[in-house]
């Protein structure tokens, strides 16, 4: 049986990607009874478009999949906690689960009470170390 940890590995994996075309190196993928329906990083800066999180890219490429909207049988894996945009935006797919590798500490700050639907479950901290580690090393060698 796959684990959160296999996953998330997918999704630092996306983060990576992102990172090599010049993204803010986020990444994740959804799963739906234990198979990868979509895979997303960033793409705000190769499509000119500030909504292009990698977030967003999966909810459009999972529902395409499905051929649904809602996502209820579905878990969001993502190397850094959603913003709000992506957290309201998983409110209305009704994801069942959105596991998160580290805490964006500079924008996030979500209430779950009113961003998430209320039946989605929410796990953190998993690969944290490696997910907090590429988001310094890309931002310092930005500086």
């Amino acid at each position: 049986m796959l684990d959160d940890i296999y996953f998330m590995n997918l999704a630092l994996n996306e983060a990576r990607l992102a990172q090599e075309a010049g993204e803010i190196p986020i990444g994740c993928v959804i799963v739906c009874n234990e198979i990868v329906i979509a895979k997303a990083h960033n793409l705000t800066q190769t499509l000119n478009d500030v909504t292009a999180h990698a977030e967003m890219q999966a909810f459009s490429a999972a529902a395409e999949y499905l051929g649904a909207k809602y996502l209820k049988d579905c878990t969001l894996y993502v190397n850094v906690e959603p913003c709000p945009m992506c957290a309201a935006a998983s409110y209305w797919t009704q994801i069942g689960k959105i596991v998160y590798g580290t805490k964006d500490t500079k924008h996030a700050h979500i209430d779950r009470t009113i961003l998430l639907h209320p039946k989605t479950v929410w796990v953190g901290g998993v690969l944290e170390e490696k997910s907090a580690k590429i988001m310094q090393d890309f931002f310092q060698k930005k500086r």
